[in-house]
């Protein structure tokens, strides 16, 4: 035999496409070439696999071998393809039988001794597989991964000798599926922060609505611990939103931990992040930041030290819910549901309007003017709940008594029922309502309609902020258990939306 044809996968965003190894041996000058659009690390792969070969206790055929991955026009990049090419060379060759290897797909890098290492993408790879009713096999450090795919078949393997083994034998063995538990550790606890009863509040709005939350204050007034507390505060996820989640971390750096599932993500990167940090890019597009916070928080720290334009990027996402990353030869879409956090001094120094701090503040009002204009009224304007953070009295931290805050278990048992009442209602979170179904289940009533009205002719109210109220005061409603949001529920929102980041 000289021909073997293998199964394999390419990465495409969150989709794994299918790809089909061709190898063929041909008398000529001895040499491995690969064809079909592959990226450097790929045409690498010749190199791996002859040493794979032969470290394994194989012969690596001196003959002309031609390796295509098809199809042609996609491009493919990293070493997944090492382990089918090595496989598809053995089976030409006569070395391993190819029967057991036409109903399975192979994944794997391999190093020199013929270890094999893991993948990003397993689960993708394993979705794919299952919904085409075929088997996948990847390393073993990807087998707890894969195997989170529902009705996949996942066989795994240390290394090429012993994989080829178990081929001659016919005797893969079949990963078995983990047992999924929800997640206990819900982090840091709202416990520990104390005092900041306008802030709890506002975190607890945020995380029964979904909704996103800007926080200003001085240095060391809590702002990061309270952020830091909010994923502890969201309800579980959804099996298929921890799926979905999971794959989302398979493909970025690092791969996906099979003990983190249905816990939500939380991330925070640093102000010099680039635009593309955030959303995501490349030659073959991976997720960004926004992307991988998808179903958690997203937090940026120090606001305003954000460039601008890289600002401007969370815009779109905020509004759909989703990225699209175009290139020249393809286009590719994440999710991007996720509830942006953010904190921010009230001026360069961080001091202005804390009246414990006054005389260090020393900022003119052109220079503060110049920091908050760092930030564009349209992002401002997406923003659900603006609230101050005020620093925290010396009798509140030295206290030998301090008052007992409420713990983020007890939080969480109200954002779950009123999440609970929101999608009995909807079928969605307030804060992806939209404007029918604002009219349908969040119409103020005659005395909250009017102090709307006024408030928006007074602030000056633009129609997503006026929309954005309503979706707060609902999930205001939602929590105090009221069926109509009313003067009450629509003053505490209004609260939220001041037209300055001081008290």
């Amino acid at each position: 035999m000289t021909l073997a044809i293998i199964h394999s996968r390419a990465q495409n965003g969150l989709t794994a496409e299918a790809v089909t190894v061709e190898v063929h041996l041909a008398p000529g000058l001895p040499g491995l070439a690969i064809v079909g659009l592959p990226e450097a690390a790929v045409r690498e792969s010749r190199d791996r696999v002859r040493a794979a070969i032969v470290n394994s206790g194989y012969q690596f055929p001196n003959r002309r071998i031609t390796v295509n991955l098809a199809p042609a026009d996609l491009p493919k990049e990293g070493g997944r393809f090492d382990l089918p090419i090595a496989l598809g060379v053995l089976a030409a060759s006569g070395q391993i039988p190819l029967e057991p290897l036409a109903a399975l797909e192979v994944l794997g890098e391999l190093s020199l001794t013929g270890e094999i290492r893991p993948v990003r993408g397993a689960l993708p790879a394993a979705l794919q597989c299952a919904k085409m009713g075929r088997a996948l096999l990847v390393p073993a450090a990807n087998i707890g991964e894969a195997s989170l795919a529902e009705h996949a078949i996942v066989h795994g393997a240390l290394s090429l000798g012993a994989l080829c083994t178990e081929l001659h034998e016919n005797r893969l063995s079949v990963a078995p599926r983990p047992i999924l538990e929800e997640t206990v550790d819900h982090g840091p606890d709202l416990a520990d922060v104390r005092g900041q009863l306008q802030a709890r509040r506002a975190l607890e709005i945020a995380a029964a609505g979904g909704h996103s939350l800007l926080m200003a204050g001085p240095p060391g007034s809590g702002k990061s611990m309270l952020a830091q507390r909010l994923p502890g505060l969201l309800p579980p996820l959804a099996q298929d939103e921890a799926l979905e989640v999971a794959a989302i971390a398979s493909i970025g750096h690092g791969g996906f931990d099979p003990a983190l599932w249905g816990r939500r993500p939380y991330r925070s990167p640093h102000h010099t992040a680039s635009a593309v940090a955030l959303v995501g890019g490349g030659g073959n597009p991976r997720p960004g930041e926004i992307t991988l916070a998808h179903g958690g928080v997203l937090f940026l720290d120090e606001l305003p030290e954000f460039e601008r334009a890289v600002l401007e990027v969370l815009r779109e996402p905020l509004e759909n819910g989703r990225i699209t990353i175009s290139r020249a030869a393809r286009q590719v879409d994440f999710p991007a549901r996720f509830q942006l956090v953010a904190a921010m001094n009230p001026c360069p120094c961080g001091y202005l309007g804390d009246s414990g701090q006054n005389s260090r503040c020393r900022c003119t009002p052109d220079q503060v003017a110049r920091y908050r204009g760092r930030l564009s009224g349209p992002l401002l304007d997406r923003i659900d709940l603006h609230v101050f953070v005020p620093r925290l009295e010396a009798t509140a931290l030295t206290s030998a008594t301090p008052v007992t805050a409420e713990s983020s278990a007890t939080v969480r048992l109200r954002v779950q029922a009123a999440r609970a009442l929101q999608l009995a209602r909807a079928g969605k979170i307030n804060a992806a309502l939209g404007v029918r179904e604002l009219d349908r289940d969040a119409a103020p009533d005659e005395a909250g309609r009017a102090l709307l009205q006024t408030a928006m002719t007074r602030l000056g109210l633009s129609a997503r902020a006026f929309h954005r109220v309503l979706k707060v005061a609902r999930t205001i409603a939602d929590l105090a258990g009221v069926a109509e949001v009313g003067t009450a529920q629509i003053a505490e929102a209004l609260r939220y939306r001041p037209v300055d980041q001081t008290p």
